[in-house]
């Protein structure tokens, strides 16, 4: 069973998977040489096993560990870490042929309180899994600044305001206001569990800012098109940051968004778009024209994939891109632009502003971006300068 890339006889328990994952690592993308260096550490693991007198069945994380330090102690100094083992343990546990990882246990009063929030979360407030994973490192900041047994039953809003005073300094506004709303959920999830007597949610103030007191900052049409003209269409990962580009401009998307669609989320027939928002909740969008276009050129080079997501990694392991390789794409964007920075979201802010200019009603634009309230909305209806001026006030004693 050699052949394949490696183009050498593999030994050991792995021996009979070893073309299998040749295959496997070849169908998310990996190249051609990165293959054969892979299926080399693979043969070589195989090897270890059977100079061990282990199975298949007996390769465990820690197993692969000794392995490593075998190489180590070899005098390899290449494909020594522990990320070079994910990949076949992954594949080996794919099959059934290895054990699954240990799942990770909660111990203590602690991880009894946060898998509760978790939980909470989840089913309750129906979140999304980075949203949650954010929460809870919130949750577990607080929880370690608690006395031993986390003291619950004695928690009074001034522990609250106290750990605020000593963690709010430390942090930009913006991560002041990443740390007190994960924690007005968390004194909730507490109060309704009934582990704290006292409803401490409105113990935790908003935090002080400049937001709405300034117009939203939208992209010039001028840099857009910089932006877009920077994307090479004669390449598969130009066509795809030109689609990407166009639906963030176009119709406002957040990164998150545009990171999710799938495959089966365009209509072709009828023109519309699914997004999935936050909270679960989908919408349907027309598909402009232009960003239909952009899509299938994209998708015409695309390739196929297992994975269902539109937009695909450039890079091995193929799969779907994350929200924060999206913002990348907008910095690289810039980058090859040879314009200021943006942020992906000031391109949503572009979508909204571009829109009420071409004579889109507030609630038309609420619409757009999918906004749940339109007081969210109106921060837009200060862009219109002209319009603003008409209901400027005189300055008191002034002579105009």
């Amino acid at each position: 069973m050699g052949g394949g890339v490696c183009g050498r006889a593999a030994s050991g328990p792995l021996a009979r998977f070893a073309t299998g994952c040749e295959l496997w690592l070849t169908a998310k993308g990996f190249s051609r040489a990165s293959v054969y260096h892979r299926r080399v550490l693979f043969d070589h693991l195989g090897r270890w096993l059977e100079v061990e007198g282990l199975g298949a069945a007996e390769l465990t994380a820690e197993r692969a560990g000794q392995f490593l330090e075998a190489r180590r102690a070899a005098g390899y100094v290449t494909w020594v870490s522990p990320r070079s083992v994910l990949l076949p343990l992954a594949y080996l546990r794919e099959l059934g042929a290895t054990p699954p990882p240990a799942p990770v246990v909660a111990v203590g009063r602690i991880e009894e309180v946060i898998d509760g929030f978790r939980g909470y979360l989840m089913l309750e407030r129906g979140l999304a899994a980075s949203t949650i994973a954010e929460y809870e490192r919130v949750a577990r900041v607080f929880f370690a600044q608690r006395p031993v047994g986390l003291g619950l039953g004695e928690l009074t809003a001034g522990d609250v305001s106290a750990f605020l005073a000593r963690e709010c300094p430390r942090r930009s506004v913006s991560g002041a206001r990443h740390l007190v709303s994960p924690l007005r959920s968390l004194l909730r999830y507490l109060h309704v569990a009934g582990l704290i007597s006292m409803p401490l949610a409105a113990a935790v103030p908003g935090v002080a800012d400049q937001r709405d007191r300034s117009l939203p900052r939208g992209v010039e049409p001028v840099v857009v098109a910089r932006l877009l003209a920077s994307c090479d269409r004669r390449r598969t990962v130009g066509r795809r940051d030109y689609a990407i580009l166009l639906l963030l401009v176009r119709l406002g998307l957040r990164v998150g968004e545009v990171a999710a669609i799938e495959l089966g989320d365009v209509d072709w027939r009828r023109g519309e778009i699914v997004i999935r928002a936050k909270r679960d909740r989908q919408d349907r969008l027309p598909l402009p024209v232009d960003v239909g276009e952009a899509l299938v050129a994209y998708l015409r080079r695309r390739g196929p994939s297992e994975c269902r997501a539109l937009f695909l990694k450039a890079h091995a392991p193929a799969g779907a891109l994350r929200g924060n390789t999206v913002c990348g794409v907008v910095g690289d964007a810039c980058a090859r632009a040879g314009v200021s920075r943006v942020g992906a979201h000031q391109l949503r802010h572009t979508a909204a502003t571009e829109m009420l200019r071409g004579g889109a009603s507030l609630a038309e634009v609420a619409q757009v971006l999918r906004h749940r309230e339109i007081k969210t909305t109106a921060i837009y209806a200060k862009v219109d300068r002209a319009r603003l001026r008409t209901l400027a006030r005189p300055w008191p004693g002034s002579q105009s």
